[in-house]
């Protein structure tokens, strides 16, 4: 096919999946090129990815993409999953996530969100990093319905049924994907010359989705306190950052994509804990 290439991606994110009629549960994968490019690969059906080929956050891969002919987001590829090379272990966070802060150093910082909705209206950006003056709070919110419709689990299935993995008698075994039952959105101000502007996005980061499972699991009913002391107190207690990226259908909006939560600067060295307990 013309246009396609093969491209050295680092991984920054991977949002929480969701149910696709084509390709079963798919995933909105965010990354940069070596030369600090941001690109965005969708969609990426994790289920059917191969284990040697099954990624990480902040690990390298290789891959064939091709510009995304129904995205006219500029950041927007495809990728020809078959073709993925794992390149290593993920980046290490020792020394105070110097190895990853290189990386990142690459990418235009913003620190106001009204900044980068400017970028997208002036010159079509529609990936870009953040770094918030500070969190507000968290907001968690009960979804509609907690449960897949039964359009969703339809679509959660087909594929792979289609592609001869599962018979009807299997398909509980991939009905795996659940829901997540809450909406978290982070409130947060932006300093501009002395004054603070505020705003409110949705967390779509697949590490949140993940956090919140693991505490209902340890917690249950208590999972709350727990997960708020991570999302609320912990990482804003770290030098944080925002992967902001807009929605296909609605490309004026914004989503957190990915949470990005080095230590701050300092002298001495520090080690950076993942958020799943």
């Amino acid at each position: 096919m013309a246009g396609v290439r093969r491209e050295r991606i680092l991984i920054l994110c991977k949002t929480y999946p969701s149910p696709s009629g084509k390709h079963a549960e798919t995933s909105c994968v965010a990354g940069m090129t070596t030369d600090g490019a941001l690109i965005r690969l969708f969609p990426v059906p994790f289920r059917l990815i191969r284990d040697e080929q099954q990624f990480k956050k902040w690990q390298w891969i290789s891959a064939q993409i091709y510009k995304a002919n129904d995205d006219r987001r500029p950041e927007s590829y495809k990728i020809y999953v078959d073709t993925i090379n794992v390149d290593g272990a993920p980046i290490s966070s020792n020394n105070a996530w110097d190895a990853r802060r290189r990386e990142l150093s690459k990418l235009q910082l913003f620190t106001d969100f009204r900044e980068l909705d400017y970028a997208r209206e002036a010159e079509g950006i529609t990936l870009g990093l953040l770094r918030p003056t500070n969190v507000l709070g968290l907001d968690i919110t009960p979804v509609d319905d907690p449960n897949w419709t039964d359009e969703e689990l339809k679509k959660l299935l087909q594929h792979e049924q289609q592609a001869g993995l599962f018979d009807e008698k299997d398909a509980g075994a991939i009905r795996t994907l659940r829901k997540l039952p809450f909406a978290f959105h982070y409130r947060y101000e932006c300093e501009i010359e002395g004054k603070m502007r505020n705003y409110r996005h949705k967390i779509a980061d697949w590490e949140i989705g993940a956090l919140y499972w693991n505490c209902h699991q340890r917690y249950g009913d208590a999972w709350e306190s727990p997960f708020r002391e991570k999302v609320e107190q912990s990482l804003p207690s770290k030098d944080l950052m925002f992967l902001m990226g807009t929605i296909h259908r609605f490309p004026d909006q914004w989503l957190i994509v990915s949470v990005i939560y080095p230590p701050h600067e300092r002298a001495g060295a520090m080690v950076q804990t993942e958020l799943a307990f």
